[in-house]
């Protein structure tokens, strides 16, 4: 049996192969994290912070916690530990410029026939990725508010959503936002903090909520384009690939999935699911022809 210490405070701590074999599990059970063991020296970094904070000397003891009913708020700090959010305006600009050239110019016909349009960021971290698509949308239709026409964007992490919800980031984060859009949706704070401050424009088009992937949706769609990018990473191939089924089965037929830049759409939803660019892919409406899983 091997062990990592690391100093936490005056004393090293011992985290044995046992200790991590069941975080690991409560990881997988709870979350849908998949935890190799070459992770284990990452985990024991991350969360001998945890066990400093909770004034906690052992590993036992904190397995001990994550396993009281009342203690659901320190297993939500147990995800935050163990996955990391890293996100900008933006990024992979090629999904954005995918909805604004491909979907959103439909999405727009339906909703002046009065039809709904409906995006999902999941995993939407600390905001930046729906604010973005609440840009391009009012770019594409500039009477969005007039219309159903909604974003959902959601999170596992509570503390990560209210930070998304404030709408609130330092003033060199703007670097990636298009000039255009920063002069329409972005103010600089004047209060002494650098801040950059989402427009109000946005935010009525977002609606934010806490929600687990993994766990059963309370909602039923239908959606016209998912982001879930980045996320997936963390969950087994399993997890993965009922979770790409899940979202095609949310999907309209044509609705687009954008997922992460090292992700791929595998398994039974790749019947239905079309790669049309770099990690993006559409709803067929008929199943394509039989492709490798």
């Amino acid at each position: 049996m091997t062990q990592v210490s690391s100093t936490l405070g005056a004393q090293d701590v011992p985290f044995s192969d046992s200790d991590f074999q069941a975080l690991a599990a409560l990881a997988r059970r709870e979350f849908g994290l998949s935890l190799a063991p070459s992770k284990k020296p990452l985990v024991y970094s991350r969360l001998s912070r945890r066990l400093k904070a909770r004034h906690i000397t052992g590993f036992p003891e904190y397995l001990q916690l994550l396993d009281k009913r009342e203690e659901s708020s320190e297993r939500l700090e147990l995800i935050s530990a163990l996955t990391t959010n890293v996100t900008s305006f933006f990024r992979e600009d090629h999904h954005f410029q995918m909805l604004r050239n491909n979907c959103l110019p439909a999405c727009a016909e339906r909703s002046r026939n009065g039809k709904r349009v409906r995006i999902w960021s999941a995993g939407c971290s600390s905001g930046q990725e729906p604010y973005c698509i609440a840009m391009s949308v009012l770019d594409t239709i500039p009477e969005a508010h007039r219309q159903n026409i909604k974003i959902l964007a959601t999170d596992i992490d509570p503390q990560i959503i209210a930070k998304a919800k404030a709408g609130r980031y330092p003033a060199e984060d703007a670097a990636s936002i298009p000039e255009s859009y920063r002069k329409k949706w972005v103010t600089l704070e004047s209060d002494g903090r650098s801040e950059i401050a989402m427009s109000n424009d946005l935010a009525r088009l977002i609606t934010f909520a806490e929600l687990n992937l993994i766990a059963p949706w309370p909602f039923q769609g239908p959606f016209d384009a998912i982001f879930c990018r980045n996320v997936a990473i963390y969950f087994d191939q399993e997890t993965q690939q009922k979770l790409w089924q899940r979202f095609c089965d949310l999907l309209v037929p044509g609705g687009y999935l954008f997922i992460g830049h090292s992700e791929r759409v595998t398994g039974p939803a790749s019947d239905l699911l079309k790669g049309v660019g770099i990690t993006s892919y559409q709803k067929t409406a008929t199943p394509s022809a039989a492709q490798p899983r």
